[in-house]
């Protein structure tokens, strides 16, 4: 007797089911993402399991061996190294996440070139030709690794059964989006061959014990594309940050269950592919000119610090409604720093056009960046300059008020590494003379934006 059949409609966003098409989906708010699907009707899967099933087989937790134990492939990229936890561990699977263009592809084939010196790696494509990551590989030196093989598949049943069979160390795939299984009729990049695909892949990669890296796309508003279950299913999840058309790139792990989230790793693209920066600070440095609106940030990406200028633009606005803009800092961050600037001190932005920009394409997530940021804006509206020898940090409070930054030693020692003589920061964090301690925004302004003119 054949087995009935019936169609749902599945939101591509969130995973929400329907008995028929809308043109919203009610869960999650999206328009236009509900796709027809076909499912069995038939023994219900709680029925079948309840004769299917057998007991498990178990072990004492001593018994497990330890993970610090399993041996971790080196990538080729110290920093890299310390984002995953000391490494790529065998067996894990690990999503790498990025905007189009960033160099995700470019930098998994420099890296399976690496680990292909020492054990079998296989690169699966679902979205290039042989000749076209050939051609990939002969600019980044990569072509002549003897144990790097190379498969054109968008099957996820093929991969599968390729991992099982326990001949590579490493298998990359590139991309999630683009592998589908015979069993299901949807299209690939559906929340349902995205989600079935990925459990058939890590699944083999826990049997065969072999490590498997996820390239996935990601959503015009950043976010990695497909079901979340995507993110919770992985072991790791990398985010692949920042322009793509130059300036640095992060890598930083969303999620990591091998090690910590803290770390990044700083990339910089040339002909020869990505190579890791090792002096970032100077390299963002290199170029400043000491004007008004310019301010030097003492950060932290990961547990890095990293000194990066900030630069602000403030002009009279030719419209009723002034306009704001931010490149590399939140633009709603932005907007409350300015209306603290403006009750807080005898600021008046309120008729002013207010453009901020990080350099080098860093995009600042760092509470910290507060202060700099509110003095880069005084500093460009009063046409004002600070010591270009000084560094800034610290958040600012609603009151205007200047609280503490984590990690204060470490973004001072850089900024003594790199010459500055003092930093302006909260007084919680003045356990230095290099540091010039401030409580409040109107103080901080008042005492280091008067000493230098500009002309």
């Amino acid at each position: 007797m054949m087995t009935k059949s019936k169609s749902q409609f599945v939101c591509q966003n969130c995973g929400a089911t329907y008995p028929k098409w809308s043109g919203r989906c009610d869960n999650c708010g999206e328009w236009n993402t509900l796709v027809e699907q076909l499912v069995d009707v038939g023994k219900s899967a709680v029925a079948k399991s309840s004769s299917s099933g057998k007991a498990l087989s178990v072990q004492t937790i001593g018994s497990i061996p330890d993970v610090e134990a399993i041996k971790r492939l080196a990538t080729g990229f110290k920093d890299l190294d310390e984002v995953l936890g000391g490494g790529i561990l065998l067996g894990s699977v690990i999503l790498l996440a990025g905007q189009p263009g960033i160099g995700k592809s470019t930098l998994l084939l420099q890296l399976s070139a690496q680990i292909a010196k020492d054990f079998p790696v296989l690169y699966v494509s679902g979205e290039e030709s042989a000749s076209q990551v050939k051609l990939r590989a002969i600019r980044l030196g990569a072509e002549k690794s003897e144990h790097l093989d190379f498969a054109s598949s968008t099957s996820a049943d093929d991969i599968a059964a390729s991992i099982r069979s326990g001949s590579y160390k490493l298998v990359i795939i590139d991309s999630i989006q683009t592998l589908a299984l015979d069993e299901i009729a949807s299209a690939p990049g559906t929340v349902s061959q995205i989600t079935n695909s990925s459990n058939v892949l890590i699944r083999a990669a826990k049997s065969a014990g072999s490590a498997v890296i996820l390239v996935g796309h990601v959503t015009k508003e950043g976010s990695i594309a497909g079901p979340k279950v995507l993110e919770h299913l992985v072991d790791v999840v990398l985010q692949f940050e920042g322009d793509r058309y130059g300036g640095f790139k992060v890598v930083r792990a969303a999620k990591n269950r091998f090690g910590s989230t803290n770390e990044a790793a700083i990339f910089e693209m040339d002909k020869e592919g990505l190579q890791l920066v090792d002096n970032p600070s100077a390299a963002l440095l290199a170029e400043r000119q000491n004007a008004d609106g310019s301010v030097v940030l003492a950060t932290l990406e990961g547990n890095r610090p990293l000194l990066v200028e900030i630069q602000a633009l403030v002009n009279p606005t030719n419209f009723g409604y002034p306009k704001r803009t931010a490149s590399g800092f939140d633009l709603n961050r932005l907007n409350l720093l300015i209306a603290v600037l403006e009750r807080r001190t005898k600021l008046n932005l309120s008729d002013k056009d207010i453009y901020i920009n990080v350099v080098g394409g860093i995009k600042l997530n760092d509470r910290a960046a507060d202060l700099a940021i509110c003095m880069a804006i005084a500093s460009a509206a009063a046409e004002r300059q600070i010591n270009e020898s000084t560094v800034v940090f610290g958040e600012v409070g609603l009151g205007g008020e200047i609280r503490s930054a984590i990690a204060s030693d470490k973004r001072v020692a850089e900024a003594k590494k790199l010459g500055f003589k003092r930093a302006i920061a909260p007084k919680s964090s003045n356990s230095d003379q290099f540091i010039e301690g401030v409580s409040d925004l109107r103080a901080a302004l008042i005492d280091y934006l008067q000493k230098t003119k500009n002309k």
